[in-house]
């Protein structure tokens, strides 16, 4: 059975930082392309950034050069690191595989606000 369990969100000021995780159980991790996607209130859920077999990245516009996506092949775990958090970053943070062809875990909660 398929598990994505993200965790790391928080309540942090606007510029802070927060690094999420996703630890999967269920599949073969190493050849999945994995993204992270976010939903704030009211809105569609979108796709943040994602990680390739080969390690290589793609990232939203909106959070180039602020997000960094890595991932463990041997801990079965893809990571987003958050810098410069903005307001409008506020939303719930899940992973999948791109495409999303997994199940939804319960995502990771963010909140950016002074």
């Amino acid at each position: 059975q398929v598990q994505l369990v993200e965790s790391g969100g928080g309540l942090v000021q606007p510029g802070g930082s927060l690094r999420l995780s996703c630890a999967t159980s269920g599949l073969t991790f190493s050849i999945y392309a994995m993204g992270w996607y976010r939903q704030a209130p009211g809105s569609q859920r979108e796709l943040v950034a994602s990680i390739y077999r080969d390690d290589s990245t793609h990232y939203a516009d909106f959070v180039q050069g602020r997000f960094t996506i890595s991932r463990d092949n041997a801990k079965k775990s893809v990571y987003l690191q958050m810098n410069s958090l903005k307001p409008e970053d506020t939303a719930v943070y899940f992973c999948n595989g791109l495409g999303a062809t997994l199940p939804w875990g319960q995502g990771t909660q963010v909140t950016v606000s002074s």
